[in-house]
């Protein structure tokens, strides 16, 4: 995408925030598109840009979220881009189509209720709140190499339930992202979890954090997060991860590590 299209979408963003929301559109992916598919629809109304929607790819799923300046709603802008991107979706095969909007947004809550979609869950954005953290010396988390490969696309195949075709695809897709960066936790010198950290200006997201489920329950993962964000704290980032309001598990985990819940995002699966 081109710088002047991304400033554009910023202006956009800030605009519509305005009405006391956050909108998650993924600003490292925006950064690193690669051209391959269409995955970002504007509409301009001359040379100023009122609609946005963008479509994010997640193995075997899509993600859309998008807005319409305040000026422009109920014009029809909004659906014409999300039909546009419906169509593209449909085309690629997913096997999962989702719509998210901020729990905050009365407005995006009201349009994706007169679409063919039901509510499938609820995610919680969580940032961490410069906590003592403690007893993770011993964990071995050391950066990614090639030939962690495998160990990677297993991870996803078992702890996110992608196919083998999904997680290959995924992990050639983020491979050469440049603000990304994957970590693997070790036990007994083998590769046996993963953490991926992307940074976003001074902000480091936290995401894809999982352990095979053999190594699991044994404290492994709870050391290897706190490893990671001590690291990214003496580098000076504020840090933000991502979970399932049903996720339960972890988000007892991420709360023992001082993670604290700043925003709901509320995805609602598509129907037609």
């Amino acid at each position: 995408m081109k710088n002047e299209q991304l400033e554009d979408i910023r202006i956009l963003q800030q605009e519509c925030e305005r009405e006391g929301f956050t909108l998650k559109l993924n600003w490292e992916t925006l950064r690193s598109r690669n051209g391959v598919h269409k995955n970002d629809f504007l509409h301009y109304d001359g040379l100023k840009l009122v609609g946005f929607l963008g479509l994010y790819d997640f193995g075997n799923k899509a993600e859309m979220c998008g807005m319409v300046h305040p000026d422009y709603r109920r014009q029809g802008i909004f659906t014409k881009l999300l039909e546009e991107a419906i169509r593209s979706a449909v085309e690629r095969n997913y096997k999962v189509i989702l719509l998210n909007s901020p729990a905050q947004s009365h407005c995006g809550t009201e349009f994706l209720k007169q679409l063919p979609c039901e509510f499938a869950f609820s995610e919680f954005q969580m940032k961490w709140s410069e906590t003592e953290l403690d007893d993770y010396d011993d964990a071995v988390v050391r950066p990614s190499r090639r030939d962690d490969e495998e160990t990677e696309i297993q991870l996803d195949i078992q702890c996110f339930r992608f196919t083998k075709r999904e997680a290959k695809d995924y992990y050639q897709r983020i491979l050469y992202e440049d603000t990304l960066k994957t970590m693997m936790i070790e036990k007994g010198g083998r590769a046996v979890g993963k953490i991926r950290v992307d940074h976003s200006g001074r902000e480091a997201w936290i995401y894809g954090f999982s352990i095979l489920p053999k190594y699991q329950g044994k404290g492994l993962g709870r050391k290897a997060l706190k490893k990671v964000v001590a690291e990214q704290c003496q580098l000076g980032y504020d840090i933000f991860l991502e979970v399932e309001a049903t996720n339960e598990h972890a988000l007892r985990l991420y709360e023992s590590c001082g993670f604290k819940t700043i925003q709901r995002q509320d995805y609602y699966q598509y129907k037609g």
